[in-house]
């Protein structure tokens, strides 16, 4: 199946057409042989359960829909919790690597810490209360290493960056092994490098890899699913982060941005007319927040949303903002030296009063408007929360082999619903249908 077909195409009345995550299917013996002895019998019968609970969100009838919405959600996370799950931690001893330690433990996960020092990784182990958890060590230079560390798990979640020069190492030994994949990735480049690459190998291979579950990414781009269903066809969709608190970045994230610096300053990727590519001018300067009164001056960023997007919204243009001034900061001169005087990461009380607010705008070709809103606080615990989710998701109710965006491995309402206990609250309004989900 070629990577544009994999798109979940979008009918004139705003309904989803039929497909594998428009109907209930089962499908049998999927790609097992590549599959470890322990995964085979546990995938050798892959149910996809894709509910069409979408379909009755986008709907106007307010909160009946969303009492059914969450009662569904509810009824499916009950129901998974009878599935014994193992999901391999790699980087599990960084700063984003331990809040996904305590998240999987929250939810009772199985789990195994992977990492490149046993050191650190027993560090981690016992300041997460997670003594007991398995440990295994392998560097991202060593393939079978890693592929052993991985082998006999259900899912492996990435934390460890930089992922431009690491991720690939990482995907490519879970495939190997058998294994479902996500990242808590925010570099454009490398993500679109894992669609371009991976794409093949993991289709073979009859696993699923969904890189940049992240705090914007996964809602962000499930959200675009739901204003294509109002507005399209599509001319452009808009995507803008705002940030808020004294939360700083982790020690992690800042050696991220050095190997992408070049990318922070340009704007990176942009996508018009049907290609991804650098240079491509914003079309906004201002955006205006819900409830502001004036607009606020937004420079171009490169987000991962710009890359998974047109990969299931048929748009003429995409494109992703942050605040000018935050912008103005990404683009400080800093060195590793620097970076590794710094404190690991946010403080837990500076996690706690950090607010954010993403936005997502979509127009048609007609001038007809659609905007989702998602807010929440703290970027890194929203993001353990949402790599935890993803991965538990791809074990539990399969998706199609390869490589997908979010809003093609996930029922976008039923994902972004079960992020409410999380405080990661959304709507979507639009001309056509007035009333906001939650």
């Amino acid at each position: 199946m070629a990577r544009s077909e994999r798109r979940r195409p979008v009918d004139p009345a705003g309904v989803r057409l039929a497909g594998a995550h428009g109907r209930d299917c089962i499908r049998e013996n999927i790609h097992t042989a590549n599959l470890s002895p322990s995964s085979r019998g546990r995938r050798s019968r892959m149910i996809w359960r894709r509910s069409r609970i979408g379909r009755l969100a986008t709907s106007p009838y307010g909160e009946i829909v969303g009492e059914l919405v969450s009662h569904l959600a509810r009824q499916h996370s009950s129901s998974n919790q009878e599935i014994h799950v193992q999901i391999a931690i790699y980087g599990a001893s960084g700063y984003q690597g331990k809040l996904v330690i305590a998240e999987l433990a929250h939810r009772a996960i199985d789990m195994r810490l992977v990492g490149r020092n046993a050191t650190r990784l027993r560090e981690a182990a016992v300041t997460s209360g997670m003594v007991d958890a398995e440990q295994r060590v392998a560097d991202t230079d060593d393939h079978d290493a890693l592929v052993a560390a991985f082998r006999g798990c259900d899912a492996v979640i990435n934390c460890a960056g930089p992922f431009t020069s690491a991720g690939p190492a990482v995907v490519r030994a879970a495939i190997a092994a058998g294994c479902h994949y996500v990242d808590t990735a925010g570099e454009q480049f490398y993500i679109k490098a894992v669609f371009d690459t991976f794409a093949d190998e993991a289709e073979r291979a009859g696993v699923t890899v969904v890189p940049a579950t992240n705090d914007g990414c996964v809602p962000g781009d499930l959200i675009a699913h739901l204003l294509a269903e109002r507005v399209q066809p599509v001319e452009e969709i808009t995507v803008s982060h705002f940030v808020v608190g004294s939360a700083g970045l982790s020690r992690g994230s800042l050696r991220s941005a050095l190997d992408t610096i070049d990318a922070l300053k340009n704007g990176g990727l942009g996508y018009d007319d049907g290609d991804w590519r650098t240079g491509i001018p914003a079309r906004h300067t201002s955006v205006t927040l819900p409830g502001a009164e004036h607009p606020t001056e937004v420079v171009k960023c490169p987000l991962s949303e710009v890359v998974t997007i047109p990969r299931h919204v048929p748009v003429r243009h995409v494109e992703s903002l942050i605040d000018a001034a935050v912008g103005a900061r990404l683009g400080t001169p800093i060195t590793p030296e620097i970076i590794d005087s710094l404190p690991e990461g946010p403080t837990d009380e500076n996690r706690r009063t950090q607010r954010f607010t993403y936005l997502i705008d979509a127009v048609g070709r007609d001038g007809r408007r659609a905007r989702g809103v998602v807010q929440g606080r703290d970027t890194y615990g929203s993001t353990a929360v949402i790599a935890a989710e993803a991965a538990r998701r791809l074990v539990a109710d399969g998706a199609e082999p390869g490589v997908l965006a979010p809003a093609q491995a996930f029922d976008p309402i039923s994902f972004l619903t079960s992020l409410a206990p999380h405080g990661i609250s959304w709507t979507v309004t639009g001309p056509d249908i007035p009333t906001a989900l939650h």
